[in-house]
């Protein structure tokens, strides 16, 4: 016998209460995780997607500076990413790069992990990735780098 709960003239399972529950503090403590936490984000004068994304990660707490600048190329070479990983804008948090368009709670994940780790990258500009959404939406890696290698961090489904 499941046992239910009266909530607005609907019947919610225990289990439903609970899920519930814990989404809703999900996304009320996340943003309270990158309080005011900075972020100085790199990318060219002309890029909207750029600052898209920069607007995701101010909407989940975090303190974005940005610093302008025509070519990128010497800011990723001297961060340490890999030409392969590379994308339109790289960024420094709590001295981890994260390149391209990497989701908030992939940051936070990687600040409360605190991995041994250049940084995160997601390669290229797929759409339907933090500051590339639109019509269609498209399954992407977020890739974990550094000394030791590469590997996959999370897979994003379409």
């Amino acid at each position: 016998m499941h046992e239910t709960t009266a909530l607005g003239g609907a019947l919610l399972s225990r289990r439903t209460l609970l899920v519930t529950a814990g989404a809703l503090l999900a996304a009320t403590t996340l943003p309270v995780l990158a309080a005011g936490t900075p972020v100085t984000v790199h990318k060219t004068p002309w890029c909207g997607c750029c600052a898209a994304w920069a607007q995701h990660l101010k909407r989940s707490g975090f303190a974005v500076t940005i610093e302008e600048a025509e070519d990128l190329a010497p800011v990723k070479r001297l961060m340490g990413v890999p030409e392969h990983l590379q994308s339109c804008h790289t960024a420094v948090v709590e001295g981890y790069v994260i390149e391209g368009h990497v989701p908030a709670e992939d940051i936070f994940r990687l600040l409360e992990e605190r991995p041994e780790l250049t940084g995160l990258a997601v390669p290229g500009m797929p759409m339907g990735s933090p500051g590339m959404e639109g019509a269609t939406s498209e399954a992407y890696d977020v890739i974990a780098f550094g000394p030791q290698g590469e590997t996959v961090y999370r897979h994003v489904p379409a």
